[in-house]
């Protein structure tokens, strides 16, 4: 087929498809919902996974994260599992391989300031500069205001940059304020910068003594953080130390009542859950993209019976039948590619409109978005495909219709 015959064709089905505005936005909407669900479904996972990412390479690849089985928490302890302790923590420290451990214990707590009463997380904090540093680098912790606390510290407290937002308790928390912590008061000696999701923004940071103190269950712990040292394996290291905590702790393999999770490992689990949504969501989109290629089909055959007459008269005038299937078919992949083209767009604009949030309004911008134009060309390429597949049937019967029975149809 010449190119000047081909836009003929597409010029004669563009007028069809505009003359008829209203069925042709009703029946776009089911592709161009189905297709923003994809494109922004691929972008904001992506995105995602670069945030997530990002936040595991900051904690470098040499730290091994052991915390008990079973994390639902009540009021300092963990509600189901055997806790961790100082005791297994030395335990650790004293495995080959291991250069440094740190320790840190959390639960949600009744937090009040100016007289408003909020319950978010309070993490009990070791004052050793060495395992402090530890664990500032891998939960991403660095001193926004004022400073980190200090050995010595007792009714001392660090917390969330979120506490400067009016608000959350309708005044904004300052340096040198006091806060209640279970009734007991804290001095604000640090504010954190922002670390990018709302549970760390609005945590309290306090000495893991007081801590003890405030809560009970002296000596437990809710994570141990242990680096490798420098040329040692991640996985030999992971393996030593599980065996020195089952014997230390007298239970067999495979009943270990603790995990031990490598940074890659953790990324791995960030990716199953990742898929899972990401299944689902595909799955929400495969119905939306069923539902408009029934809409395409039911217009298809309504544009057949509306044009019988248009059809007979193409057929008197020698229009052949793979000339009247191209056109419904062209008709039909066109539904499907500028539903494609304008889900595209949305699904591109909604996912750089998250990034320019999360940039905004959450902090450090690891989340980033990044369009594969490629993959874009391919998705509207096949939404042309879908749309024409969808349209095939009642081009076909247009194309074998009788051209003296089409002219005298009513």
């Amino acid at each position: 087929m010449k190119l000047a015959t081909f836009f003929d064709y597409l010029s004669l089905v563009w007028k069809q498809i505009v003359a008829r505005r209203r069925r042709s936005w009703l029946t776009l909407l089911g592709i161009v919902i189905g297709i923003t669900a994809i494109i922004s479904l691929m972008l904001i996972g992506g995105g995602l996974e670069n945030a997530i990412n990002g936040q595991l390479d900051s904690l470098g690849g040499d730290v091994l994260f052991i915390s008990p089985k079973g994390n639902a928490l009540t009021v300092g302890v963990l509600a189901e599992g055997v806790p961790l302790t100082e005791d297994d923590q030395e335990e650790v420290d004293k495995v080959r391989g291991i250069e440094q451990t740190a320790g840190m214990v959390y639960t949600t707590a009744r937090i009040e300031f100016n007289d408003i009463v909020r319950y978010f997380f309070v993490v009990g904090l070791t004052d050793d500069p060495e395992a402090r540093k530890l664990i500032g680098e891998g939960n991403n912790l660095n001193i926004g205001e004022g400073r980190a606390m200090e050995k010595g510290d007792q009714k001392k407290a660090v917390v969330g940059i979120d506490y400067t937002d009016f608000n959350l308790f309708e005044q904004v928390a300052e340096i040198g304020d006091k806060i209640l912590i279970q009734d007991n008061e804290f001095k604000i000696v640090g504010i954190w910068e922002r670390i990018g999701s709302s549970p760390d923004d609005r945590s309290i940071y306090i000495p893991l003594e007081t801590y003890f103190e405030v809560f009970g269950n002296e000596g437990e712990l809710g994570i141990i953080m242990a680096e490798v040292e420098p040329g040692v394996d991640v996985v030999v290291a992971k393996e030593r130390v599980e065996d020195a905590l089952r014997d230390y702790r007298g239970v067999e393999e495979g009943k270990e009542d603790f995990n031990i999770q490598t940074p890659e490992q953790l990324a791995a689990s960030f990716a199953a859950v990742l898929g899972i949504v990401a299944a689902v969501l595909v799955g929400i989109a495969a119905i939306s993209l069923i539902v408009g290629g029934i809409g395409i089909l039911n217009t298809m055959f309504t544009a057949v019976l509306q044009r019988t007459r248009e059809i007979g008269l193409l057929k008197a005038l020698g229009a052949r039948r793979k000339q009247i299937l191209l056109l419904f078919l062209l008709e039909s992949s066109l539904y499907g590619f500028v539903g494609g083209l304008i889900g595209a767009g949305i699904g591109i604009g909604f996912a750089k409109f998250v990034e320019w949030s999360f940039e905004n309004f959450v902090g450090p911008n690891l989340f980033i978005v990044q369009v594969d134009y490629s993959f874009v060309l391919i998705v509207l390429i096949g939404s042309a495909i879908y749309g024409g597949l969808c349209g095939f049937v009642p081009a076909q019967r247009a194309a074998k219709a009788d051209a003296v029975t089409s002219l005298r149809y009513e």
